[in-house]
């Protein structure tokens, strides 16, 4: 899949403004400024390929209950927060829309196999010469 062009709607986000531990000095204990983004991957736009990718994904940001949850509190606006949490929740997406390509399988060449055995049987020289065994 190439590159996702994608935008949520503004009904498929849910904010809550919540209290930040960043900066903002005492305002910070009496203003809402943090942000907590909601976004329901099941009930979304997204093509129906990166909504299960997203739902298989092991990322701690979403639920069990499919819902992806960003916190944004790094600004003391609430507009700046919630601009950064929606930038995050697309970014987050088109890493999910990205599709790594196959791994091939492939074996070693036979000059790495002779390097390997060659360096191995110079280590195996090394550590004989180490023992105090006489020859008689």
């Amino acid at each position: 899949m190439p590159d996702l062009n994608w935008q949520p709607r503004p009904d498929e986000l849910a904010f809550d403004a919540i209290r930040a531990s960043g900066p903002g000095g005492q305002n910070v204990n009496k203003v809402s400024n943090a942000v907590h983004l909601r976004f329901d991957i099941r009930a979304s736009s997204l093509p129906e390929a990166v909504k299960a990718r997203l739902l298989n994904w092991a990322d701690q940001r979403i639920t069990s209950d499919g819902v992806v949850v960003i916190k944004a509190q790094d600004s003391r606006s609430l507009e700046r927060n919630r601009a950064d949490a929606v930038a995050r929740l697309i970014e987050l997406v088109q890493a999910a829309a990205h599709v790594p390509k196959a791994r091939r399988a492939t074996k070693p060449t036979y000059g790495s196999k002779q390097r390997r055995l060659e360096g191995k049987a110079k280590r195996s020289g090394i550590k004989a010469g180490r023992s105090n065994k006489s020859e008689f």
